[in-house]
This record gives structure tokens, sequence and C-alpha cells, in this order.
């Protein structure tokens, strides 16, 4: 018999004693719980791909079972010390971050190595393991962030710095570099095989291409305009706001973030925030950056950023000619169509499985990524190497530079809307997709379980997709958007902490690990609405019987 993954989950964990504290209010796991210490620390599906899919086989389910009450003397020490350590919190007055997030997986270890806590003989370690957790940050936290912008006269002198900086953006770009793009494309995807791809590397680098392309993207209202592409949620981009907070479940788009959201994510995703500039400085590069040319001060990155545009206008999940699919009849949703039977769960499991190889090759990440554990590795690092004259000149660096602003988080435009864009993007890049690196990631695409199942689904033009796999069927007819989305916030991490990308082999890493991570987020968000469908159905059919 098969059954949910997340009702056997449930079901075995509620069977456990003492560990309230990594409990919800129902009793059931949280869902940092499952995230940060039983998916990766006890049940680890890697290794044991019975209990990996969203549907489990009987086997399956009796082997995660096992694994859970295996550890349970650790499980309970966890919460034993997860209560401690939020007790030492209080006493030593700390605020900063969420204590799931920080101490849940610290609480394993130290379960795994000293047993159950004394509240009172192991106090001494709790407060260290609090210090080393919260001292790493050497003054570069969240909270200093908010002080230094909610300050009234900096506040005003930061404005200023904005406005002069977007003031002073170039007014035109010298030509369309998408040819020289285009081959770089290639060679940067041949080059393991070739060699040869660092020639047009440099070639497009000297010629300042990436900065012409982001200059033209400030002026460009249509056909691969910013707005199109995904960046900003306005026509054109406007200057940053300062902001004052910052919600990693609502951050705005890439062009759109406040000059707040941007360090926010940074200070959010680094593991050692005393390698980063004080936070006065990371502000005022961080308005440098965000008005110059596709909000990146690095022309290696500019490239990056616009290499992966002309990969990204080329990506089509669905095959050529996709959008012109219809048929008769009431189609019905694609939650329900594409995911009703028994043989679509096997498929997605199975895709679930095989895609963990997939992800361990160039750019991927685990299978089983959180939200969470991709903005920490998509901020993977790097900043202006002419960070050189920080004692006076941040008014002239930042005058100096030239992009983006403050909105929405989301693609919040209607249909017609999303089918006019897709249009005028595939109109500009009209030819692009049959290049060895649009093959290459297209036919990765193709094979996805949800995306076999999705084309086959004839959509009538004025029929609205709803449900939990709404914003798949979008991104999957605008697949650019949520691939620039992430492949930005790479190149903002590198720009931050000044990586640049030197090599063709690093450049085609990063676009093709860019891919890989947006299948696999995909598929992530396949397997949970599985799961909430099996388990809701699973509940009706119940309340059926009980009747």
């Amino acid at each position: 018999m098969r059954r949910p993954r997340a009702m056997v989950l449930d079901e075995v964990w509620r069977r456990l004693d003492g560990v309230e504290a990594l409990s919800g209010p129902h009793g059931g796991p949280l869902r940092r719980t499952v995230k940060l210490v039983l998916d990766p620390l006890v049940i680890r599906p890697v290794q044991h791909p019975g209990c990996a899919g969203a549907i489990l086989t009987a086997d399956g389910a009796t082997l995660l079972a096992t694994r859970i009450f295996a550890a349970a003397d650790v499980l309970r020490a966890t919460a034993a010390w997860f209560t401690l350590l939020k007790q030492v919190r209080r006493a030593l007055r700390i605020t900063e971050g969420n204590p799931q997030d920080l101490y849940f997986q610290r609480c394993f270890e130290l379960a795994t190595t000293a047993g159950h806590p004394d509240p009172l003989r192991d106090r001494q370690t709790a407060e260290a393991a609090l210090r080393d957790i919260h001292e790493f940050a050497a003054g570069r936290t969240t909270q200093a962030l908010k002080n230094h912008l909610t300050d009234a006269g900096l506040a005003r002198e930061l404005g200023g710095l904005i406005e002069i900086a977007w003031r002073r953006r170039p007014a035109t770009a010298s030509g369309d570099h998408t040819a020289a793009f285009e081959e770089l494309l290639d060679a940067c995807a041949n080059s393991r095989v070739t060699g040869d791809g660092q020639p047009e590397l440099d070639r497009v680098v000297a010629a300042r291409a990436g900065t012409h392309s982001g200059i033209d993207l400030w002026h460009r209202a249509s056909g691969g305009s910013a707005n199109e592409l995904g960046l900003t949620a306005h026509p054109l981009p406007h200057p940053p706001a300062l902001g004052t907070s910052a919600s990693k479940a609502d951050l705005g788009l890439p062009f759109d973030r406040t000059i707040y959201e941007r360090v926010f994510t940074v200070l959010q995703a680094s593991s050692e925030r005393a390698e980063l500039p004080p936070i006065p400085e990371l502000v005022t590069d961080e308005i440098a950056r965000s008005c110059s040319p596709w909000a990146l001060l690095d022309e290696t990155l500019r490239v990056a950023a616009a290499t992966g545009a002309v990969l990204a206008v080329g990506l089509s999940p669905f095959g050529a000619g996709s959008d012109r699919i219809s048929g008769a009849g009431r189609v019905r949703h694609l939650a329900d169509a594409a995911w009703s039977d028994r043989g679509s769960a096997v498929g997605a499991a199975r895709a679930d499985r095989s895609g963990r190889t997939d992800a361990t090759g160039a750019g991927g990440g685990g299978a089983d990524r959180s939200a969470a554990d991709a903005t920490r590795a998509d901020h993977g690092g790097s900043a202006d190497a002419g960070r050189a004259d920080r004692s006076g000149a941040d008014a002239a660096r930042v005058a100096a530079s030239g992009s983006q602003a403050d909105a929405p988080g989301a693609d919040r435009g209607s249909a017609a809307d999303t089918k006019r864009a897709a249009g005028r993007v595939a109109a500009r890049g009209a030819g692009a997709g049959s290049s060895a690196a649009h093959q290459a990631i297209n036919n990765r695409w193709r094979r996805e379980a949800y995306v076999l199942q999705a084309r086959r689904l004839a959509v009538h033009d004025g029929d609205e997709v709803r449900g939990p796999l709404a914003q798949i069927a979008a991104e999957l007819r605008t697949p650019w958007r949520p691939y620039l989305r992430r492949l930005w916030v790479r190149l903002h991490g590198r720009d931050v902490r000044a990586v640049p990308v030197a090599e063709p082999e690093e450049l085609w890493d990063l676009l093709d690990g860019v891919a890989r991570s947006v299948i696999l987020d995909h598929r992530t968000k396949v397997k949970n609405a599985l799961s909430a469908n099996a388990v809701a159905g699973e509940g009706d059919s119940t309340e059926s019987r009980a009747s």
C-alpha cells in the first residue's frame, strides 16, 4: 500500500515523547525540524531513496519509521538542548536571528556528542555555543543595518547619494552585442571539450559588452525589456529606495529591491560575516552597485548576466510552439490533470530520485534543498575590485556609477500580460534555442516528469490555471524569468565578495548550475503539492468512511 510521505512522517513523529520543543502546536514535526534535522541528519533520503518520494511504498514507510525510531534518544536530547539554548539566549538578551534556523543543527550536534543536557552543568556549554553562533557576525547584523538606515541624518545623506548616482547613469549604450554573447555562450558550453573559449570571453569583457547591455536595459521598454525578463515590476527600472525592513519570503524583484533588502540578503547568506566590509561600507557599496548596469559592479559579472539573458530567452521546457497548443473540450486544472493518476506520482518519485544524480553536476545543489538553503547557496560571493579608497571617497565612488529599484517580489501580471511579454521576448530571441548550450539545458528540462505531464495538457488561450502548481505552469511558459532572477542573485553575491568570472568553464558552470537549481526548485514544489494533495485526499476518504 502506498502512502503520502508527509502523513507517514507525521504519524511516526507523534509516537515519540520528549520532542515537544521540535514539534508544532498540533503535535507534528515543525517544518524546520524536517528541513534542518530529520531529512539531512536522520532520514537522509539521498542515501535511502526508498524514503525520498512524495508517495512511499510499504517498505519505504517502514524504513522511514525505523530510522526515526532509531534516532529517538538523540532527537529527545536535541529538543532538550534547544530548550536550554533558548533559556540562555533570553538571559543573554540575544534577539538576532531565528532560533530554529540558528540552533536546530547545533543542538543535534550537541545531542550526538554530549547526550542529554543537564540544565545546570551544561549551561556554560550552551552559552559558549550561543556566543560562537552569534559573535561570528562581528557587528554585521541585520539590527545594525536597520539602525544605520533608520538614522535620520544618515538616511538623508544616503538618499542624496542614490539621487546623484542615478542621475549620472550613462544615457546610451553602444551597439547591440547579442551576437558576441551568443558566440561566447556556445564557446563556454563547449570549452571543456575544445578548451578555446577564453579568447571569446576576454574579447567580450574588453569591449565592455556587459556594461552596454545593462545600460540598454535602463531604456528598453519592449522586446526583451527588464520588465519582460522578470527583473523589475516597472516598465523601466526605477532608482532604489533605502528601505528599513526585509523578509526572505517577500523580497522584491532583482532591480526593485531596496538597499536594505540587498544588504540583508548578503548578511543572511554569509556564514562568516566578519569577512564582509563594515555595515556603512556595505551600504555605500550597494548604492553604487544598484545604480550600475545590471545592478552589478564587476564587468565579468555583467557579461555573465548578459550571456545568461541570451541563454534564458532561448529556454523552452515545452518545446517549440508550445504556446500555440490547444485542444477540444474543457481542460482540467494542471494540478488535477497532471497528478491525479497513480502513474504520475510514480513518475514524479522516479524523477526525484534520478534528479539527485543530476544535482551533483556542475553548479547543482542537493535534491532536498529548501528555499532557505537555495537562497544561502545563491549568494556565493563577489564585489567591486575597485574598493580601495574607502576612507572618504564614498560619495565620489557612488556618483560615478549607474541601475534599479523598489517593488513587489513576484510576477503579478495577468495571463494575457504574460502571454504578450512571452511573445515580445520570443521575438527578440528568434533563432535562439538551437545552440549547443540551449539544447543541453532544454533537453534536460524536457525530460522532467512534471514538464512531460504539462505538455500533454491542451490549454485554451482564455483559460486561467489555478491551484498549487499554477506558479510552475506560468514559469514554464516564461522560463527566462525564474532563471534570470536566480542568476542575478548568484551574481550579486559574487559581486559583494569580489569573485569575478575569469574562465569560460566557470561561466558555463554558473549558467548551467542556475538551470539545474530552477529545475530542482520546480521539482520540490511539485513534490510538496503532491504531498499536500495526497494528505487532503486521504482526509476526504477518511471522512467519507466515517460518515
